[in-house]
């Protein structure tokens, strides 16, 4: 009991520290076991699996900070590949790797980022916001739209998409908000949807994503979901996979392997 008192005691003195204790991940482990047992996250699938045969080209590519593993953008090609004519929205572009990559194997695509001003309103530099969609900008058969996923006119769309990527902040509130509004206003019957950061590494699951993933899906939906191996992502597919329960370490049964090739890109501005 004393015990507790002190720390009361410190979270009045120190509110923030409370923040500290809910954001922690073992906490969000503890909800999700709690509400949903799932404590050992999302069933995995191998993403061998997913895709069949797997040989793919990544490109463009930039190596840096706040990107997506090539296993990650790998598996949205073949996912956008095994879809005639695919439709594909993205929450969340950043640099547009992920996007550039997927309109070279997709029919059309459409993203939706921070408008300019909201970056900038947030105190990042204007060197930091003019990062956004510079490597998909000037391709013809992407739609960039501006708005937050908080306010945005979802349904104004008036539009279902084959294959939807989740990316944009990965706080519980915000995965639970875009998560509710993809499902009630962009998918039909035969729609994939993927959410990046469900991991913060293959083997380390990320239970705060996973937490908003869960309460903004139907009981329904959480049936289908599942953590694809050697990625970030967590993957909702109607689709029968063979699955089994995660495990970290997992067990070494498939290698990867990368060529790199550089080349300057020709326009930053």
């Amino acid at each position: 009991m004393q015990k507790f008192i002190k720390a009361l005691w410190l979270i009045l003195q120190k509110p923030w520290l409370l923040n500290k204790i809910i954001n922690d991940n073992n906490q969000w482990k503890k909800y999700v076991a709690r509400k949903y047992k799932l404590e050992k996250g999302f069933p995995v699938v191998d993403i061998i699996d997913i895709s069949g045969h797997f040989d793919e080209t990544i490109k463009p590519y930039a190596f840096l900070d706040g990107g997506s593993l090539i296993t990650d953008i790998a598996l949205l090609r073949v996912l956008a590949k095994n879809i005639k004519s695919c439709k594909y929205f993205e929450i969340g572009t950043w640099r547009g790797e992920s996007v550039a990559n997927v309109a070279e194997v997709a029919g059309s695509c459409c993203t939706l980022n921070l408008p300019y001003t909201e970056i900038k309103d947030a105190g990042y530099s204007d060197e930091y916001a003019c990062q956004y969609g510079v490597l998909s900008k000037k391709i013809d058969n992407i739609i960039h739209l501006k708005g937050n996923s908080l306010n945005f006119d979802f349904a104004g769309l008036n539009e279902k998409f084959d294959l939807i990527f989740i990316d944009g902040d990965h706080h519980y509130e915000m995965v639970r908000n875009d998560s509710q509004k993809v499902f009630r206003h962009l998918v039909h019957d035969d729609s994939v949807v993927v959410w990046h950061d469900y991991a913060f590494n293959p083997e380390t699951i990320r239970y705060e994503v996973m937490a908003g993933i869960l309460d903004g899906t139907s009981p329904q939906v959480h049936n289908n979901l599942y953590h694809v191996s050697n990625t970030l992502c967590a993957i909702y597919t109607r689709k029968p996979l063979k699955s089994k329960p995660f495990k970290s370490p997992a067990r070494l049964n498939k290698i990867f392997e990368v060529n790199i090739k550089t080349s300057v890109y020709p326009d930053n501005s």
